[in-house]
């Protein structure tokens, strides 16, 4: 076999493509400047800003594959300067800012620092240009980028100073401690329903939290404002036949997501035309609660998941109303562990839609098989954030011990939920590089969210004032007391 025969293999794999992606000019693609930034292959000690300032990099920051920024929480230091933490965008030329309109987006107001590839002057931001500080030739580089020790440095990188402490505990206190830290998560989201029920009452408390969840972490706000605006719609619907499709023109109304001309794709426009032939008549009357369509967050959604879909869904269970209901019978029944998912699945499940069951907006072309409009995953998620925690709270405010107690027992054995990007960076920051084998519950997931809502929010990428690495050390047992049970005092949950 020739010897560089998979060499040239290598070559047209899409890992190495994925690098040699269309670029300005003579310039490397933007992605490649962004790993290029992200593993730091730069002369680190001499880096010079196009303005003629030293620049120290404490911390690239946290690769952003959504919307804004391209690295979150990066740690820079300019010549003698104190070190100062923010964002950095990363483009191909300086002129690039405007052009993309950066300096008009308010999710760019915390970039510190403006990476380019070449330039001969810098924008409005202080400007580094990689053309001439790379620490290798750029074909050496984009090899060694393509390895495996390009992954393990990022790794490394993305750790925090608490990952090897967390690493040297025994399994049982590591998973004592995310057992604690997701109790407390627990409690923070019960009480917070608890509050908002004593205001709005336990129902309505119920579907903001489901209307909140169903948005994900980019459009909260714009799908909690729906839910607190559904007792309206509610009245305006009474009486009008086919309660969901008038549910659904409502709410996809007032969200401002029915456009003005019919979709061009087929199928959709005899839709389109039954949720106007409802909204046109109601309209006036509401178009003082119409969200614009600025409050949104789109970019990079999975089709499934698109807030037009959720909304459809939700329509199913405002129409249905019963929901609330189902699951007070729910958590009275005994559920098999193995069953939870499904069980509480058959509870929130809607039968098929005959639009929203073959599209994902409304716009899309028709899938070629039925999709339903609640899964597995999205079925977990509400449990473990909304659900659980609001039977809790009645449970506990209503004074049964008990219940209370069974809540809290389905929760900790709630099988874990997909990862996601904050998890996954959480687990990095956490628990270092190397495979460290979790309970298969999701009070674990919520565990590691609960630390970095309580230390690494509160600290920088680099740790910096951050007493959790100090905390976990007074947990590990020294290397001959290793077969001494965790000193780690036990949860105070049932």
């Amino acid at each position: 076999m020739p010897p560089n025969l998979y060499t040239r293999w290598r070559v047209v794999s899409p890992g190495w493509l994925a690098l040699r992606e269309s670029a300005v000019a003579d310039s490397p693609p933007e992605r490649l400047l962004q790993l290029i930034w992200l593993h730091q292959r730069v002369r680190r000690e001499a880096l010079t800003t196009l303005d003629g300032r030293p620049l120290t990099v404490l911390h690239p920051g946290f690769w952003n594959r959504e919307a804004g920024p391209d690295f979150r929480q990066a740690v820079i230091q300019f010549d003698r300067e104190a070190p100062v933490s923010g964002d950095v965008e990363v483009d191909v030329r300086p002129e690039c800012w405007r052009q993309h309109r950066h300096h008009e987006n308010p999710a760019f107001a915390e970039v510190r620092l403006h990476v380019v590839w070449s330039g001969q002057a810098p924008g409005p931001l202080p400007t580094l240009a990689l053309g001439d500080q790379l620490d290798a030739p750029l074909p050496d580089v984009e090899s060694w980028l393509a390895t495996e020790a390009a992954a393990a440095s990022l790794g490394i990188a993305q750790a925090g100073r608490c990952a090897t402490p967390l690493r040297e505990l025994l399994p049982a206190a590591r998973e004592e401690l995310l057992r604690q830290a997701a109790w407390v998560r627990f409690e923070r989201k019960a009480g917070a329903i608890a509050v908002r029920a004593r205001a709005v009452g336990w129902d309505r408390a119920l579907w903001e939290g489901l209307f909140s969840a169903l948005g994900y972490k980019r459009n909260t706000w714009p799908m909690r404002r729906l839910a607190e605006l559904s007792p309206k719609l509610l009245a305006t619907a009474g009486g009008m036949a086919e309660q969901v499709l008038v549910l659904q023109a409502l709410l996809l109304g007032v969200a401002g997501f029915l456009p003005i001309e019919p979709p061009r794709t087929a199928g959709a426009g005899a839709y389109w035309r039954r949720l106007w032939d409802v909204w046109w008549r109601e309209q006036a009357a509401l178009d003082g609660w119409v969200l614009p369509r600025s409050l949104w967050r789109l970019h990079g959604i999975r089709p499934a998941n698109h807030p037009q879909r959720r909304i459809a869904l939700a329509a199913h269970w405002l129409a249905e109303g019963q929901v609330p209901r189902r699951l007070e019978a729910w958590v009275q029944r005994p559920v098999l562990e193995r069953d939870l998912v499904s069980s509480l699945l058959g509870c929130l499940q809607v039968g098929h839609d005959g639009f929203w069951s073959h599209h994902w907006t409304l716009n899309s072309r028709a899938t070629p098989g039925p999709h339903p409009l609640l899964g597995e995953a999205r079925c977990s998620d509400l449990a473990v954030n909304v659900i659980l925690p609001w039977l809790w709270s009645r449970a506990t405010v209503g004074g049964d011990p008990s219940l209370s107690a069974q809540i809290e027992q389905r929760y900790f054995a709630w099988p874990a939920g997909e990862d996601n990007a904050v998890l996954k960076l959480a687990c990095r920051r956490l628990l270092g590089p190397a495979p460290v084998r979790l309970p298969p519950q999701a009070a674990a997931q919520q565990g590691l969210l609960q630390i970095v809502r309580d230390f690494c929010d509160h600290a920088n990428a680099i740790c910096e004032g951050c007493r959790f690495p100090e905390l976990v050390r007074t947990l590990v047992v020294p290397a001959s007391d290793k077969t001494e049970p965790s000193t780690l005092p036990e949860s105070s949950t049932r």
